[in-house]
């Protein structure tokens, strides 16, 4: 398989916590998946996590190159772990077809933290 795309975003923990503060409903309606949701309300640090997952987001639509326009919705993109506790991206709707237009076979993702920041960095791979 080849690279042939990276993407990466950095997001900080105070940003996500003013926005879950505002418009918690709102805002993480439109963000994230029920999953992931879900997923964030089983850990103790639910903002670091939320944090990540927003960062993936963000670099994942770096990565397909065209920004939050002309249909896409940030539940296109899911941020899970595996069995192992590995972090997977699922694309959907938009985001597929945008892919796959850009021969995007498969997208590797990693996402660390510090105390106050998540970093999320993807690779799209093809062959």
């Amino acid at each position: 398989m080849k690279i042939i795309a990276h993407g990466i975003d950095l997001v900080d923990f105070e940003r996500i916590e003013e926005l879950l503060n505002r418009h918690e409903q709102r805002f993480t309606e439109r963000v994230f998946t029920a999953r992931e949701l879900a997923d964030a309300d089983k850990v103790k640090n639910r903002i670091e996590k939320l944090a990540g997952r927003f960062a993936a987001k963000e670099a994942v639509m770096k990565l397909v190159g065209t920004g939050w326009r002309d249909g896409v919705a940030w539940t296109d993109i899911e941020v899970v772990n595996n069995e192992l506790g590995q972090p997977i991206v699922n694309i959907c709707g938009k985001v597929k077809e945008l892919a796959d237009d850009k021969g995007i076979e498969q997208i590797t993702l990693s996402i660390t933290h510090t105390a106050n920041f998540a970093i999320a960095s993807v690779v799209a791979l093809q062959g």
